[in-house]
């Protein structure tokens, strides 16, 4: 199944169209929590016809800061309510000393982080009785680092005993301004803590600089990306088209879908003829 990010740009399009097509929708709670009038009223109705996946904002879980448990209590009652297939967030933080940043700022690659975003994810966890989703994201300077990035994010979905969302077009960003192999790094992966797939496009804004953008189409070597993704994971998961601005036409949206099912389904088949 492919799905994708529910965006008021083309909320109106979305519920009187037949041409985009998804599987499911994704939106961030914190945007629509409390919302009322006619957005809720667009958004009850995608309700009605696709199951909901959602990608939070503003958790912070890597926030030197406590966890804030009165925006998770209002995130419980979303999922809830909205009877939410998954809850994902960022392996990243957003606020200091009660700042909100606006930004999703990489956590140093140390054990002290390690411990401490594992307690933070466990406590989530606990208080939404749920197993959430934690996503490897794009950064652009590792921070005082005493690990390696994979025996960072290894050691937390260890600890913490989460989920993995694997974003495949952050682990192609990363490789290429940081310089390494990132099928080696896919490969070495827990497949088994996947749960959920996230694909986008990026801008190259420098011969040796890429950023994560979430606006333009996706390129050829990170489909390939994805197909080897695919091919590690040997099953069938939850993936998502994302596309958070510059956003086209709904046709060419569901192009993109109809490639990404494309792609997922000739690489599982080598897994389908093995079970036959």
């Amino acid at each position: 199944m492919v799905g994708i990010g529910y965006r008021k740009d083309f909320a109106a399009d979305f519920a009187e169209s037949n041409t985009l097509h998804p599987a499911f929708i994704e939106v961030a709670p914190e945007n629509w929590i409390g919302v009322g009038g006619y957005w809720k009223k667009q958004f009850q109705k995608a309700l009605e016809k696709y199951p909901l996946f959602t990608h939070g904002l503003s958790l912070s879980i890597g926030s030197p800061d406590p966890l804030d448990f009165v925006f998770l209590k209002q995130v419980k009652k979303f999922l809830q309510q909205t009877n939410a297939v998954l809850y994902s967030e960022h392996l990243s933080y957003a606020k200091c000393d009660n700042a909100h940043l606006y930004d999703l700022l990489p956590i140093p690659f140390t054990e002290a982080a390690v411990h401490h975003v594992a307690e933070n994810i466990k406590q989530v966890q606990d208080f939404l009785e749920r197993k959430i989703a934690i996503e490897i994201v794009s950064y652009y300077t590792p921070v005082a680092p005493e690990l390696t990035e994979i025996d960072f994010i290894n050691a937390i979905l260890e600890e913490a005993n989460c989920d993995l969302l694997l974003d495949v077009n952050n682990v192609y960003v990363n490789s290429f301004n940081h310089q390494y192999d990132a099928k080696t790094f896919i490969a070495q992966l827990p497949m088994q803590r996947v749960k959920y797939i996230h694909m986008a496009g990026h801008e190259k804004v420098a011969d040796d600089l890429i950023i994560d953008t979430h606006g333009e189409a996706i390129i050829d070597p990170v489909y390939d990306l994805f197909a080897f993704t695919i091919q590690q994971l040997q099953r069938d998961v939850p993936v998502l088209l994302e596309r958070d601005f510059n956003i086209p036409e709904l046709h060419e949206l569901q192009y993109e879908l109809n490639k990404l099912n494309q792609i997922k389904q000739q690489a599982l088949q080598p897994a389908i003829y093995a079970t036959l």
